[in-house]
């Protein structure tokens, strides 16, 4: 079995559902007393944040690219960072490590495909929904993304941040993303993607009338697939 390197800490609230699905995953197909073989580097977010939000990627890619030279020397095979808005600094990881970047998007995106769905709807950061790193790459697979509109925009990155990043589940927020999963399906969307690893705290099958893809899940599995072999 392989080691993986996890970039996490973006939030811990969702770097903890990583560590139990990639050793479940691990567990399930391999039984025994398996367990994923990790290396966890485990970033401030209060730091990532600000360069988020004042824009500063370079800054915020040096940062990632320093957490994956360290699980590189601490015998780390591939990197998984453990979040989707921070695949926006994927290449500067890329480029200072040998190591792969198990990518979120792309195993999303094969999922989405045997599903044999072509148009989603996207939930994220404000930088997720926005810029053109993730839908761009959805696009490279035949994947139409669609976004909400600027108020519900505001409003997902409010409770990103606001709420989930700390530990808070509110309902009216709950409400409120139903709605907004409901209004993108009213424009075509076929499915969901829960484009933010903290989501799927908030959210559940039962909450829209469409497939929900859960790129924690998704990606946590796929990770513990990569590392059995």
């Amino acid at each position: 079995m392989k080691t993986l390197g996890l970039i996490g800490g973006i939030s811990w609230e969702s770097t903890v559902p990583y560590y139990r699905l990639i050793n479940e995953t691990v567990k399930t197909r391999l039984g025994g007393l398996h367990s994923a073989k990790l290396v966890l580097y485990s970033v401030d977010f209060e730091e990532v944040a600000r360069l988020q939000h004042a824009g500063d990627w370079d800054a915020a890619g040096r940062l990632f690219a320093d957490a994956a030279r360290r699980l590189e020397a601490a015998g780390a095979d591939a990197v998984v960072i453990c979040a989707n808005t921070m695949h926006k600094v994927a290449p500067a990881i890329e480029a200072a490590v040998r190591l792969p970047v198990l990518h979120v998007v792309d195993g999303v995106a094969d999922e989405i495909r045997v599903a044999g769905l072509r148009k989603v709807g996207l939930l994220g950061t404000r930088f997720t929904m926005e810029q053109p790193f993730y839908a761009e790459r959805l696009q490279q697979h035949g994947i139409e993304a669609l976004i909400p509109g600027e108020p519900a925009r505001t409003e997902i990155h409010r409770v990103i941040y606001q709420e989930l990043c700390v530990g808070k589940i509110v309902d009216s927020s709950r409400v409120a993303f139903r709605n907004i999963m409901a209004e993108l399906v009213a424009q075509g969307a076929e499915a969901i993607i829960l484009a933010c690893t903290e989501l799927s705290l908030l959210l559940g099958p039962q909450d829209a009338t469409v497939p929900l893809f859960d790129t924690t899940q998704i990606h946590a599995r796929r990770a513990a697939e990569w590392a059995i072999g």
